[in-house]
């Protein structure tokens, strides 16, 4: 059973049962009472048992293609391994340039199915999607409803994008994206909203990927030797901690996917493609959310509360 939606237990917890006949007791007669007749019609006693509970559905949401297998990878094999949907919005990147084949075959390792690209230009490569505004630059109503179209879409329990800060070196397209993200999963589950694309849609979960201080230092380290630099929350601000040494193997295979990342100097995937195993993994092997609460909360006074 996944760990990563441990927030909506008691739900996924109760998502089925079935019935179990057990076999008749061995002395019926110990069992009968006066006109009862239980020798000859021996009790069969049905008890209920809960089945393993269907995962949630998950959408992660990020700017950049490797941004899916390098902060989430994981949990997006985890789930998939689980029976789950997965899926993946990526903001920047035209859907014809080459990182959206290396997307492709990152997503197929992962089982998360096809590239879903809207196509913005990176913030920092003019190549990406030349026809296309920045995402930083773009309003952010715009890519809200982009990403309104994609959630009504998909329909996924949980959506994980990334964290205010904009990850551990701040790229605006992280929190452009971010910003994005936020207000298109309340967006989508406002039936006025955008009605002509699609009933209204309430996620259960919308999480953060983040970076803990105490948990940052082996990445930040390296980081630091390319000059970039290293934002992180506080422990208490992790509401999920989950370890993937399982589906490392499939999270390492997808990251590698993304060829050109991976043979530049400076990009995440070349540098751990550069060091040793043992380093890598220990870096790749732990993915941490920041959950954020969701929904309206009926009303209880006529002041602000806690």
């Amino acid at each position: 059973m996944p760990t990563f939606c441990n927030g909506d237990r008691t739900w996924a917890l109760h998502a089925g049962q079935q019935a179990v006949s057990l076999p008749a007791p061995s002395d019926p007669a110990a069992h009968s009472g006066p006109g009862l007749g239980l020798a000859q019609n021996p009790l069969r006693v049905q008890l209920r048992r809960p089945v393993p509970p269907q995962p949630p559905s998950l959408l992660a949401v990020f700017a950049h293609p490797d941004d899916e297998s390098l902060l989430a990878g994981g949990v997006l094999a985890q789930h998939r391994a689980s029976g789950a949907r997965t899926g993946v919005v990526t903001t920047t990147w035209s859907p014809v340039s080459h990182r959206a084949d290396e997307l492709r075959d990152a997503l197929a390792v992962l089982g998360a199915g096809s590239p879903r690209m809207l196509g913005y230009r990176d913030a920092r490569n003019e190549s990406s999607a030349p026809d296309r505004s920045r995402l930083c630059d773009t309003p952010v109503g715009e890519v809200v409803e982009d990403l309104v179209v994609w959630i009504r879409r998909f329909r996924p329990d949980a959506v994980v994008t990334h964290d205010a800060l904009g990850q551990m070196t701040g790229h605006p397209d992280h929190r452009s994206t971010h910003q994005a993200t936020v207000l298109a999963v309340e967006a989508a589950a406002i039936g006025s909203f955008l009605p002509e694309h699609g009933r209204p849609w309430h996620t259960r979960a919308l999480y953060f990927a983040t970076h803990t201080e105490s948990g940052a230092d082996p990445l930040a380290a390296v980081l630091a030797n390319v000059g970039k630099s290293t934002l992180t929350v506080p422990d208490a601000y992790a509401s999920v901690t989950v370890d993937v040494s399982e589906w490392l193997p499939l999270k390492w295979q997808a990251i590698q996917a993304h060829r050109s990342q991976v043979a530049a100097a400076r990009p995440l995937p070349g540098l751990l493609a550069r060091m040793p195993s043992a380093q890598r993994e220990d870096i790749l092997r732990t993915e941490v959310f920041t959950r954020m609460s969701l929904g309206p909360v009926p009303a209880s006074s006529t002041v602000l509360t806690c």
